[in-house]
């Protein structure tokens, strides 16, 4: 038995969780690990396993949990917590991930998603926690050159400093003159891999949240992209524009100024995704995410397209190879190989 083994089986014996069944549930991308419990005694709970020794912590989880509850949104309920081990149990908000009921129940997919925005609709009505971080345009434009520091230097292997500064300087301009606001919380992960479907509850709760421990105060325009550009699953562009329009329509945003804004956040939430899923496959050993990259270059070349990005589109045209085959196994050959 590992020591963390034996952390968790301690932690599960105080709360009188010590007799409960244990299976896996799927992870993401950080090195959390989660659990679900199952016990004659109860509804099932979920362990999250967030060892501090791997850069883990568990308080913006319980913090933003608690924010989003208070506002009337379905996260989690907190059932147990250890901070200094990282351990947290939680309520199970079940297995309908927005992600498989679209796949078994085409039908769904416009209740899904207009629920989905109506609870961004709502959220936004609320002021962020007075002393969240603010994801602005210095920080964001250093995450978008993640795609020259890991994909573009990945397939390369060339390291381009002036191309980076350019496209970091590009991005940051963007945002400044065109979404600077950073006025609403964002989860940053809000996507149908984190969404999931509570049929028994009424308004904005039938919508379950996960993973938004990450969150920021931000532009109104990032979780709707996260929403609608996902880069695990097609969203068609009828969906996508329906969804921008009925966001528009329901808190009164000036429709070109947000649609401006919602392809530059585009643009940089695309840019990072890339940069980000090139470092896990060859940092952390992870190559599962490399086949995402193209759908992720398509959203990314859409949302370039927009009316002003013109000289951001030739930037990365000149920066960032195409994600082809060839590309794409470059990539793979070098997982886990680079510090």
């Amino acid at each position: 038995m590992t020591d963390r083994s034996a952390q968790i089986d301690h932690f599960l014996q105080v709360n009188d969780l010590a007799h409960v069944a244990r299976s896996d549930l799927a992870g993401d991308a950080s090195n959390r690990r989660y659990f679900r419990l199952t016990h004659s005694d109860g509804p099932p709970l979920v362990l999250m396993d967030a060892p501090p020794s791997k850069g883990e912590d568990t308080r913006p989880f319980v913090r933003i949990a608690k924010y989003l509850k208070d506002v009337g949104l379905s996260a989690p309920n907190i059932v147990a917590q250890d901070d200094a081990n990282g351990f947290l149990i939680l309520e199970d908000l079940g297995d309908d991930l927005f992600a498989r009921l679209v796949d078994s129940h085409p039908e769904m997919e416009v209740e899904l998603y207009t629920s989905a925005t109506d609870l961004l609709v709502d959220l936004h009505r609320h002021r962020p926690p007075a002393d969240l971080a603010t994801y602005d345009a210095s920080d964001a434009a250093e995450l978008a050159a993640l795609s020259i520091d890991w994909y573009a230097f990945g397939v390369s292997e060339t390291k381009d400093d002036q191309s980076r500064d350019q496209l970091a300087a590009e991005m940051a301009r963007l945002i400044k003159a065109h979404a600077p606001q950073c006025d609403v919380l964002v989860q940053r992960d809000f996507h149908s891999e984190n969404l999931l479907w509570l049929a028994n509850r009424t308004s904005h709760r039938r919508v379950g949240l996960l993973d938004f421990q990450d969150a920021l105060a931000g532009h109104r325009s990032y979780d709707l992209v996260s929403l609608l550009q996902d880069a695990r699953r097609d969203v068609s562009p009828e969906i996508e524009m329906q969804m921008v329009d009925h966001y528009i329509a329901s808190t009164g945003q000036i429709a070109d100024q947000f649609k401006t804004a919602y392809a530059v956040w585009g643009a940089q939430r695309n840019l990072r995704i890339i940069g980000v899923f090139a470092r896990l496959c060859m940092r952390d050993g992870k190559p599962g995410y490399i086949p995402y990259i193209p759908r992720v270059w398509n959203l990314l070349r859409r949302d370039l397209v927009h009316p002003g990005l013109e000289h951001l589109n030739r930037l990365v045209l000149d920066a960032l190879p195409e994600p082809s085959p060839g590309s794409l196994s470059t990539l793979e050959a070098k997982c886990a190989r680079t510090p």
